[in-house]
């Protein structure tokens, strides 16, 4: 099976709720989220973790996992700013699906501030 390696920035309130699901999941969106945003690059999302979430919680993430890549075809990368700045727009209400196709665990690659 082929995989494709996302990630995704994060605060301590997400990543508690991805340890709840034993690292296996992301957390549903809340209401004013309609879009799940997983990046493509882990420089994108160390930007997003150090200069968003740290200002905004205290704190910033980078988690790391694979999707499988054949799911994974139906939501085209978005580009959003920059060559480095892309990401997947999963609606919220397909997220417990795609988190049916994550392989293997959930995992936390970058802290901050470190």
């Amino acid at each position: 099976m082929d995989t494709t390696t996302l990630y995704r920035p994060v605060g301590p309130e997400e990543l508690a709720l991805i340890e709840a699901s034993g690292w296996t999941a992301f957390p549903p969106r809340l209401p004013d989220q309609p879009i799940f945003y997983p990046v493509t690059n882990e420089d994108y999302a160390v930007q997003i973790a150090r200069d968003w979430n740290v200002p905004s919680s205290g704190s910033g993430f980078v988690t790391k996992f694979a999707v499988q890549s054949a799911f994974l075809e139906k939501y085209p990368i978005q580009t959003v700013g920059g060559r480095m700045h892309t990401e997947l727009w999963v609606p919220a209400e397909e997220l417990d699906e795609f988190n049916h196709h994550i392989v293997g665990p959930i995992e936390v690659t970058r802290r901050f501030p470190e």
